[in-house]
């Protein structure tokens, strides 16, 4: 895409052959300078009405400022896209991504016709009338994590809050701060030469380590592990700030790395693709290499934002993302069979986040607060997905164009339109729940439940526990929740003779039909595999797994004609047409056919298990 200008008019080209431009009045006046922003694919426009505008890359008006005094004559977004600065006659304006203004200083410029930022967005240059260049840094950034403040006080001083005991740090460095980060109990403050690791529990003796890259863009932390992104590439350091990996990728570039195209766990790296913003390459934090086969994650639609949710192993590692068309997606890290489980959760989402103590899952939806206690059920099992959910109509108390800033057990950090922060209180049962099942604690689990008598906890623990394979407490908590299929399924699986049945049974009832299936044929039971995939209404590979076996062919037709017929339908499966006609059972007959084969098949293990 590229932009022209024509007096007041925008108008946006794109760089593909045969697709028409397309154009808006921007401004009543003039348009002097516009900007676009590559990380929030935003544009923003200075005019000769005294006035500047934000827009999405559709033309659509996000923002428009009060007229000023004067033409506003320059403009210029910070690399992350969370500020830029505006130059009018005497007068250098600092603004929010929002629109709404940060800070307003007076100058001796003459009118500013030119900004330019540093590369690690906190200082900026000017360029006057009259000749005269000026620079600024930003300062009072604000970084706060539980019961933490850390506020950027000048170009080299942090003044950090303790605000549990009240005490206050001062600590000052010898060169300029570019960046800082405060979470997973680590401050790390990164300057044009050095990165310092403090541990929160003592801020006096910090770990250094000293940068061959001035630059930095970005830092990332997990538990862990913490990211440096620079104009080369992205290190991965632990807390003993030991270079574990750097990561490089041909289609990566570390300089347009921030907040919401990085994301990383203890297992896990996601890196959005700079050139094709559908892919997210996966990366090995303890060695860099690329993932599993070293595919990547490839999306239908342009990828906005992407996070990995933090607590459980590998196994448990989920990804959400938001496209461009605000929808809000979850996705398994772990492949299953051929691709990886993807389900969407939401739609119209403005903001989402994952909860750093738990796997829970909050979003801006529709102007509601929407929190998933256990959003993995929407892999397994989403008939009870809306009873692990609680929305919050908070648009009365806290207005529109929120943005989810830090989410801490009980706690949300909200950030308003106009810059200001709120918490928003939830229950602390679920994330209480989480830890003790960590824990392998099921029977605090229960009490906590039972104490507690909260529907949303009971459905939380009956997934979490189906899929750990709890097979007395799933039935329990089911119990509570009034899912009397469920209680009757996973008594039947109680009451199966092998442990291999009943795990296949038990994925089947988590929704992992190529895992269920993949147990069964392993343990030589290739009648149920059969069957599985018949209830499953999976013909064609109930088919090829008869053929294979020649094992229930006629049971595999006759349950297939008897469903065309409930249906009306011919048959359209080209396996089927090949398949020599036979004649089908009827009722009785197909019924005695399957209890004859289940029959078999426990001759043949008990067989085996002589053996």
């Amino acid at each position: 895409m590229k932009i022209k200008v024509v007096t007041n008019d925008c108008m946006i080209q794109s760089l593909q052959a045969n697709v028409k431009p397309f154009a808006w009045k921007a401004h009543d006046g003039v348009i002097l300078q516009v900007d676009w922003n590559v990380i929030n694919n935003q544009l923003i426009s200075a005019s000769e009405d005294c006035k500047y505008k934000v827009w999405d890359n559709y033309g659509r008006l996000l923002y428009s400022s009060a007229p000023f005094e004067y033409p506003v004559t320059s403009i210029s977004w910070s690399p992350d896209g969370q500020l830029f600065a505006v130059g009018s006659y005497a007068t250098v304006v600092l603004c929010d991504k929002l629109g709404w203004i940060h800070t307003l200083e007076k100058t001796y410029t003459g009118s500013i016709l030119s900004i330019k930022w540093s590369p690690d967005g906190n200082q900026i240059a000017c360029a006057g009338g009259n000749g005269r260049i000026i620079n600024g840094y930003v300062t009072e950034r604000c970084l706060e994590w539980n019961g933490f403040e850390a506020v950027l006080t000048d170009e080299r001083t942090v003044v950090l809050h303790n605000l549990r005991n009240e005490s206050i740090e001062r600590l000052e460095f010898r060169d300029r701060i570019s960046k800082a980060s405060l979470s997973f109990n680590y401050f790390i403050v990164v300057t044009s030469t050095q990165c310092y690791v403090y541990n929160i529990k003592n801020f006096n003796t910090p770990t250094i380590i000293e940068l061959k890259e001035s630059s930095v863009t970005h830092i990332s932390q997990c538990q862990k592990y913490f990211a440096l992104a620079d104009g080369s590439s992205v290190y991965i350091y632990n807390y003993d700030v030991r270079l574990v990996c750097s990561l490089k990728h041909a289609n990566i570039h570390a300089e347009q790395i921030y907040a919401d195209s990085l994301t990383m766990s203890n297992d896990v790296i996601g890196i959005k693709d700079q050139l094709d913003k559908k892919i997210i390459h996966l990366f090995d934090p303890s060695s860099g290499k690329a993932l599993g086969d070293g595919k990547p994650i490839s999306h239908s639609n342009e990828i906005i934002k992407i996070s990995l949710n933090q607590m459980g192993n590998s196994f448990d590692r989920r990804l959400a993302l938001l496209d461009n068309n605000k929808d809000l997606y979850l996705m398994s890290i772990r492949i299953l069979g051929n691709q990886r489980k993807m389900v969407k959760l939401a739609t119209m989402v403005s903001s989402f986040l994952w909860a750093e103590t738990s796997n829970i899952l909050a979003a801006i939806t529709n102007d509601k607060l929407v929190i998933w206690f256990y959003p993995d059920i929407a892999l397994t099992n989403s008939d009870i997905l809306n009873l692990t959910q609680e929305e919050h109509n908070i648009i009365d108390d806290y207005g529109k164009q929120l943005e989810l800033i830090n989410f801490y057990r009980d706690r949300i950090m909200i950030k308003r339109a106009d810059g200001s922060t709120v918490y928003c209180p939830i229950s602390i049962y679920p994330d209480k729940l989480h830890q003790l099942i960590s824990l392998s604690k099921w029977n605090e689990a229960l009490k906590l439940c039972w104490t507690v008598k909260d529907r949303i906890l009971w459905a939380c623990l009956a997934g979490i526990a189906t899929n750990a394979k709890m097979l007395d407490v799933a039935e329990i908590a089911f119990a509570e929740i009034e899912e009397v299929d469920k209680v009757e399924y996973i008594r039947y699986i109680k009451s199966l003779p092998t442990t291999e049945m009943k795990n296949a049974e038990m994925l089947l009832l988590s929704g992992e039909y190529q895992e269920a299936e993949a147990i069964l044929l392993q343990n030589h039971l290739y009648f149920r595999a059969i069957m599985l995939n018949l209830h499953a209404f999976k013909w064609n590979r109930a088919l090829e797994l008869a053929n294979k076996y020649n094992l229930a062919i006629d049971i595999v037709l006759s349950m297939r004609h008897d469903y065309l017929k409930q249906l009306n339908r011919v048959e359209e499966l080209h396996l089927f047409n090949l398949q020599l006609k036979q004649s089908t059972l009827d009722a009785s007959e197909l019924k005695e056919r399957i209890e004859e084969e289940y029959l078999n098949e426990k001759k043949q293990l008990q067989e085996l298990s002589t053996t």
